[in-house]
């Protein structure tokens, strides 16, 4: 069984459900859908549904309003674009406590798409993309390694993504 408070993202809608007993069937159910294929038109859902287009444009409304879906948009093959490298590292902090002012920095470089305060032998992980060794190097040595506080660093170039996928948004009739 899945805990109460649940994180997904599909097609870059992202869906954050804070308590799932506050969501009805219905809600659930619309979030499934949703979540499956975030382009699917709301007569669909509402069909799936047996309610009306009015009923599903509602609740996602309200969903929306609640913070429970937080957006929506399309992703983009980085080697499409001519970011070749996909590269996880592994950051050391001097402290724990200056993750912040690190997030800050971070920020500011495109090229990271995650970043995420963890256990274990780093303080942090970024996800990044590079368009080669060359500027990979350079993201490493000149940006992520000059900033105050990081310490370490450690990298992981991905030599294939070979899943890809989000938890399921957990309905009463997937139970």
């Amino acid at each position: 069984m899945l805990s109460k408070c649940q994180y997904y993202k599909k097609n870059r809608t992202t869906l954050i459900i804070k308590d799932m007993d506050k969501l009805d069937k219905l809600d659930k159910k619309i979030l499934s859908i949703l979540s499956q294929n975030a382009r699917i038109p709301f007569k669909d859902v509402a069909a799936e549904c047996n309610v009306s287009r009015a009923a599903i444009h509602q609740r996602v409304q309200h969903m929306r309003e609640d913070g429970v879906i937080t957006g929506s948009g399309f992703d983009v093959n980085p080697k499409s674009i001519g970011y070749t490298t996909c590269t996880y590292v592994g950051i050391t902090l001097e402290r724990g406590s200056m993750y912040k002012s690190v997030v800050e920095r971070l920020v500011h470089i495109s090229e990271i798409v995650e970043c995420h305060f963890t256990t274990g032998p780093y303080t942090m992980l970024v996800k990044l993309f590079a368009r080669d060794n060359e500027q990979l190097m350079d993201l490493l040595n000149n940006q992520l390694q000059g900033i105050p506080g990081v310490v370490a660093t450690e990298t992981l170039i991905s030599l294939e993504q070979s899943i890809k996928r989000e938890i399921p948004v957990i309905t009463d009739d997937n139970d």
